[in-house]
């Protein structure tokens, strides 16, 4: 057990760590997949985390952005499509996903890819918009070492997923 003096060495050095690394509020790490041929990232701290061959329950009536739903680490989760989001286009997937991508969140939801990549950390301000939908799109645009790299908005997943079709609710 170290001493009270090795101690505040430690809390010293951290906090020397600390300041030369501060926590810079301009950059955002984000963490890379592919789907299709195109390369998508999500921020990376709204991954819970990732899978690799998980087979997806295929829910009757939903949209074709909705691939099934899987178990990952005793949660159901909504498997998304990130490519009909983008293209409208299905890819043809294999029967067990190659990769999936468990997001935090209320909605549940795991994003299908057919890998995955680094994190990769961007500043902020190198991320815009990929349409003129200002703040309110569920996609946006980033060049990271000459390659472009969708951006998704967690927040606007399900909603762009469903079509903007409301969720069944039960009534009581």
């Amino acid at each position: 057990m170290p001493d009270a003096e090795s101690h505040s060495e430690i809390l010293a050095d951290a906090t020397t760590d600390a300041r030369r690394n501060p926590v810079d509020p301009d950059l955002r790490d984000l963490f890379v997949f592919e789907a299709g041929a195109r390369t998508f990232a999500v921020p990376a701290d709204q991954v819970d985390g990732i899978t690799e061959a998980r087979v997806p329950v295929v829910l009757p009536h939903t949209p074709q952005a909705i691939l099934g739903v899987v178990c990952v680490r005793g949660r159901m989760l909504t498997v998304v499509d990130p490519t009909v989001l983008l293209t409208g286009q299905s890819l043809r997937w294999p029967h067990a996903l190659p990769c999936v991508i468990a997001l935090r969140g209320d909605e549940q939801l795991a994003l299908a890819a057919q890998s995955c990549r680094d994190q990769i950390k961007i500043a902020v301000k190198e991320i815009r918009p990929a349409s003129d939908d200002s703040e309110n799109t569920a996609f946006k645009i980033v060049r990271h070492d000459g390659e472009e790299i969708i951006v998704l908005n967690v927040n606007y997943l399900f909603a762009s997923a469903m079509r903007q079709r409301e969720r069944r609710r039960r009534r009581f």
